[in-house]
């Protein structure tokens, strides 16, 4: 499956953020639980624009991150209501923006608009392409029976069912020995 460049930018985002849920981490803890960690993963992420590096905009990352793992499990129309929701509440304007080392790309928001505004109004974007394509069922929970990850399935085939291949590997060998046990 092939979305727009920087509709797959933003959905890794998304994974990436809410797989950092105590629910889905691979510590079991917060893994964007401090300003310094937020700061961390927004090093590795493309993100232009106002970033305060304070609890205020931690906290709404927080709730941003809550609310994109709902919508990430909601059938199609239920997806579209949600976003329709964060870019009314945004009162998101599309435009076409250029800069840095990316060609011309879409934002709904201004630069000085908070971060977890623009990490939702990016999200929704994003999903507008998956929801357009009716291609949400590339968009799962992992299938490991002790993980509650968020996967992102780009694969030809949409076959993907684990969102790491921690989680797949652990699930075969469970599979094979439970296949062993049975002989």
């Amino acid at each position: 499956m092939r979305f727009a460049p920087d509709t797959e930018e933003s959905l890794l985002f998304v994974v990436t953020l809410c797989n950092t849920d105590p629910s889905a981490s691979r510590s079991g803890a917060d893994e964007v639980a401090t300003v310094g960690q937020l700061k961390e993963l927004l090093d590795r992420y493309p993100f232009t624009g106002r970033i305060d590096h304070d609890e205020a905009e931690l906290r709404d990352v927080h709730r941003t991150r809550a609310l994109l793992r709902h919508v990430w499990t909601l059938d199609r129309d239920d997806a579209v209501v949600a976003v329709n929701k964060i870019l009314r509440d945004a009162k998101a304007l599309p435009h076409l923006v250029r800069h840095d080392s990316q060609d011309w790309h879409m934002h709904a928001t201004e630069p000085g608009s908070p971060l977890g505004e623009r990490i939702r109004v990016e999200a929704a974007l994003a999903l507008i392409d998956v929801i357009r394509m009716d291609e949400m069922d590339r968009l799962r929970i992992c299938a490991a029976d002790d993980c509650a990850g968020l996967l992102l399935d780009l694969s030809r085939n949409g076959l993907k069912r684990f969102c790491s291949v921690r989680c797949g590997n652990r699930m075969n060998m469970i599979a094979f020995r439970e296949r062993r046990a049975d002989r």
